[in-house]
């Protein structure tokens, strides 16, 4: 008797950015069965797995490096996956994340959490600090995944097409290095 040939392992991290990369990759539709197949799914939001593993073959990572918590999370992505892949413009670039690079961090709290907020602040809570209970704390700036960690690959697109995906992941599985140009590209 034989024992099986484990699949690959994969796991999937959302970091700052909108879930439109993660959207893509669940339009893989009827492919995600096929997917299941040829890979164990370790860690997803989707699946709503809390602890990243110990050892992963291949990590896709949809955001942008924007607080103390995604950095931790990078950090250990790198040292716990085999190939990682910036996923999307956000991971490639920065993207939409980084825009608020241009802006004062306590003021982007104030505006976000005191004067959006659904009731009138106080005039104690106009007065917001730095860190405000429950939000990670902001990085000086946000920034693309490769500015943190080493990055294997990098699949651009907001979000890449979910054929630039299936493109990206078969050729990985089949152990080929994927030309990601040619299916996706910044802002596509």
């Amino acid at each position: 008797m034989t024992t099986p040939t484990p699949k690959p392992t994969v796991a999937t991290v959302w970091l700052d950015g909108c879930s439109g990369c993660h959207m893509s990759l669940m339009d893989l539709d009827e492919r995600l069965i096929t997917l299941a197949g040829l890979v164990e799914v370790l860690h997803s939001p989707v699946v709503d797995q809390k602890q990243f593993p110990q050892q992963v073959d291949l990590t896709l990572v949809e955001g942008a490096v924007s607080s103390e918590e995604d950095l931790h999370k990078a950090l250990i992505i790198r040292a716990r996956s085999k190939l990682v892949v910036a996923l999307g413009d956000c991971a490639v670039t920065g993207n939409v994340p980084a825009m608020r690079n241009y802006f004062d961090r306590t003021e982007l709290f104030a505006r976000a959490y005191v004067e959006n907020a659904q009731e009138p602040p106080t005039p104690e809570e106009r007065q917001v600090v730095l860190p405000v209970v429950g939000v990670p704390p902001l990085r000086p700036h946000a920034t693309a995944l490769h500015e943190v960690i080493k990055v294997d690959m990098f699949l651009p697109g907001c979000p890449p097409p979910a054929d630039a995906i299936w493109y990206v992941l078969t050729e990985i599985l089949a152990g080929r290095a994927p030309a990601t140009t040619t299916v996706s590209r910044f802002g596509q």
